[in-house]
């Protein structure tokens, strides 16, 4: 609840650092800081394969509004992402396997990571040299707190989260008097034809069944009525499930606003910047295949279901990346069973259930927490307790 009350934003995240270390001094184990704001311990317990598990811990610039006795005490800011539930399970994970060390053998690497939601956490701690300071996994597992029912774990192979692409373009007009438009190239006018032209890109250059999506969020210009402005800003989100669909959409985004800016008789080339670029999170099939097991086993299989690939994205995948490892990510629900199960039953779950990211998001306690520090260690054990070999 204390992780709840004091979130702290991406990269920014020193107290629960600080506290993620106390907390592991506790149990007797020694912590290292990678890429600033992150934290790392590592449970040697003898001969055996090494698991990696990792758990993000920053919170986002929402002002909650869940009514909880425990709400953020820290203004626009909220654990509206359950990462503070993410930390507190890899805790209580790390706990179970170091006071349990006759139950597995091998190396379990506990990886807080900050600054996901703003897709700069994981590769800070490349960057900061993690394949160097840590010994090289053979498997990476993590997890994410989800709207659905609690006590459920959804597994998936293949792709789980899109990948992810901002994309800030400003187009070049030239400005003049509103009441004189024939001295002007009226960005407004450019943008408002590359907003419906992007519209294209998915109804018409994206096969039928392929995943895409293309969002303008902002379209900025002006100031006045009667100025016209000589530039234009478009912010665009990309979602995609595939690399070559991933590079075919941006592909189209730069060709459509060259042609646009051209028709319309811009004095400049458009500009493009890219910016929160997730990559794709694409489960491993063998490694899903045993975690989804070793679930079904330990929960029975009534708790235990294949999961819809999510649009939303994480950073996750960089860190097994660079080791060169294959990977899992599976979900843990969170909303009591009778208000879920209402909520499908009569089709309003979007309606009825606050989703991550909303004021409103709420992950009930009990049974989410315990569920998600029980996954953490039922999947490592699937290795470190001698059943898989990576």
């Amino acid at each position: 609840m204390e992780l709840h009350r004091t979130p702290e934003l991406s990269m920014e995240e020193h107290r629960t650092a600080e506290r993620i270390e106390g907390e592991i001094a506790r149990l007797g184990l020694t912590c290292q800081r990678i890429g600033g704001t992150g934290v790392v311990a590592v449970i040697e317990n003898g001969d055996g394969p090494t698991v990696l598990a990792r758990a993000d811990i920053d919170a986002l610039p929402v002002s909650e509004n869940t009514g909880l006795d425990y709400s953020s005490e820290v203004d626009g800011v909220m654990h509206a992402c359950a990462h503070d539930m993410h930390t507190v399970a890899l805790l209580g994970a790390a706990a179970a396997l170091a006071e349990n060390r006759a139950a597995w053998s091998g190396t379990y690497i506990a990886l807080f990571q900050p600054g996901e939601e703003t897709a700069a956490g994981a590769q800070a701690m490349v960057d900061d040299g993690l394949t160097e300071k840590l010994p090289a996994p053979d498997v990476a597992l993590s997890q994410h707190v989800m709207p659905t029912e609690a006590g459920t774990i959804g597994t998936v192979v293949g792709p789980v989260l899109s990948a992810g692409d901002s994309v800030r373009i400003t187009v070049h007009g030239r400005g003049a008097h509103g009441s004189m438009p024939h001295n002007a190239v009226d960005p407004v006018v450019l943008a408002a034809s590359i907003v419906l032209r992007l519209q294209t890109i998915v109804s018409r250059e994206t096969q039928p069944g392929e995943f895409a999506v293309v969002t303008v969020g902002a379209s900025n210009a002006g100031f006045k009525s009667n100025i016209i402005p000589d530039r234009a800003e478009l912010l665009l989100n990309v979602r995609t499930y595939d690399d070559a669909v991933r590079e075919r959409v941006l592909a189209s985004i730069e060709r459509i606003v060259r042609g646009e800016c051209e028709a319309a008789g811009s004095p400049h080339e458009p500009e493009f910047e890219y910016y929160d670029q997730f990559p794709l999170t694409r489960n491993d099939a063998e490694v899903t295949d045993t975690v989804t097991a070793a679930f079904t086993e330990h929960f029975g299989a009534e708790r235990v279901y294949e999961a819809t690939p999510v649009t939303a994205s994480e950073d996750f995948s960089r860190i097994p990346d660079a080791f060169g490892v294959p990977y899992t990510y599976w979900t843990v629900g969170s909303v009591p069973a009778e208000k879920y199960r209402t909520a499908l039953e009569r089709g309003t779950v979007a309606q009825d259930i606050p989703a991550n990211h909303s004021p409103f998001f709420a992950p009930a306690i009990d049974p989410t927490l315990e569920t998600a520090t029980r996954a953490h260690v039922v999947a490592a054990v699937a290795y470190l307790g001698g059943r898989a070999r990576p």
